[in-house]
């Protein structure tokens, strides 16, 4: 059974109460340490369920390492609303989105640790370990959005494994993933069945994960000759399918293929079976096209979820209903159609569907998400 901590966030208003729910399995310091949180985007919810299934699996295995698991990691989006609508991506007060500016670790331990790293790839993880977990508790959040990430942060600070569980608007299982980690993540991909793997160093706006992977290979990158740095987080976010995928059946099915990852990464004990290779092959996410309305109105799709594009094809048309007039949704980019908007009312120049390509696109660059 699992060890249950509640975590009251700072700097909520007089009367009322924020809580962190945070599930233990294991002992940390033995063996590899694994940490899972979901729906960050708080209206994005396959991942609590998911969460939950996991959680019922965990209570019958052997557990060799530490886990951590946050099945609902957004309190403070979850009781967002307005108008009778859930609104939980984005803090309403300030408008920032909840997956954005994390805390950069490399920035906050980089001169306290060019003193200390050496040739020894164990003890600088060691070390790493400690500078990360100093700074962030010198770190003094100045709101509650802030002590939220910053609570998230410490609660995962010197796991090997970091996956934050998310979900598009209509979509197929995609993870994203730093560039450095690929091929070694394999086995995420092959185990979640993913046919859609994004690569990047850096998506822009330091969401959760890359927070963690991204502070290794700027530590690797950037060390003296001699001195050994390990890709010491495999971290990724994973994003289960649409907002619309709420159902035992699926969620159980993805927390059996987590439960078989982490077998197979020595956090739990047991045979995690044959390695399938994953649907889909990693490609840049600077070659991932997000299609744009180009025009406001409603979407009608021709393309399926899973459809191959060409260049040039027509997924779909944009209907301006009070002119009738229709204008013609073109692809840019040879690829898989993975991501359709959920809502039928665009805005011109909108993101309304995402295909993975493999050829880079000239207009992405810099910042690649779509918000």
């Amino acid at each position: 059974m699992p060890k249950t901590e509640t975590i009251v966030l700072p700097h909520g208003l007089p009367g009322s109460r924020r809580e962190l729910h945070v599930y233990r399995f294991g002992n940390p310091g033995q063996g590899p340490k694994a940490y899972i949180q979901a729906s960050l985007h708080a209206d994005e919810l396959p991942g609590g369920l998911v969460a939950h299934h996991l959680i019922r699996l965990l209570e019958r295995e052997e557990i060799t390492g530490e886990l951590i698991i946050v099945p609902a990691a957004n309190p403070i989006g979850l009781g967002q609303f307005a108008f009778n609508h859930h609104i939980g991506r984005y803090e309403m007060g300030g408008g920032e989105n909840f997956n954005r500016n994390f805390p950069d670790l490399y920035a906050l331990t980089r001169d306290k640790l060019a003193a200390v790293l050496g040739p020894d790839e164990e003890e600088n993880r060691r070390l790493v370990h400690m500078a990360v977990a100093a700074a962030l508790d010198e770190q003094t959040p100045a709101d509650e959005n802030a002590a939220l990430k910053l609570t998230l942060m410490r609660l995962a600070h010197d796991a090997d494994i970091v996956l934050d569980l998310h979900c598009d608007y209509e979509a197929l299982m995609h993870i994203y993933l730093g560039t450095d980690l690929w091929p070694e993540a394999r086995d995420l991909a092959g185990d979640l069945g993913a046919p859609v793997t994004l690569l990047a160093h850096s998506s822009g706006g330091n969401p959760f994960d890359e927070a963690f992977s991204t502070l290794w290979w700027q530590l690797r990158r950037n060390a003296p000759e001699g001195v050994a740095i390990p890709l010491g987080c495999l971290s990724a976010t994973v994003e289960l399918r649409g907002q619309a995928d709420v159902e035992d059946a699926l969620a159980r099915r993805d927390a059996e293929a987590l439960l078989r990852f982490l077998k197979r990464r020595g956090v739990i004990a047991g045979d995690p079976g044959p390695l399938a290779d994953p649907p889909g092959e990693a490609t840049p996410l600077n070659a991932c096209e997000l299609v744009r309305a180009p025009a406001g109105g409603i979407i009608v799709f021709r393309a399926s979820l899973g459809e191959r594009i060409e260049a040039g094809d027509i997924i779909g048309e944009i209907l301006d209903p009070t002119t009738q007039q229709r204008h013609e949704i073109t692809a840019r980019t040879d690829g898989l159609l993975f991501s359709r908007f959920n809502q039928r009312w665009a805005r011109p120049h909108e993101a309304i569907a995402k295909i993975a390509g493999t050829t880079p696109l000239p207009d992405r660059q810099g910042y690649l998400m779509e918000d």
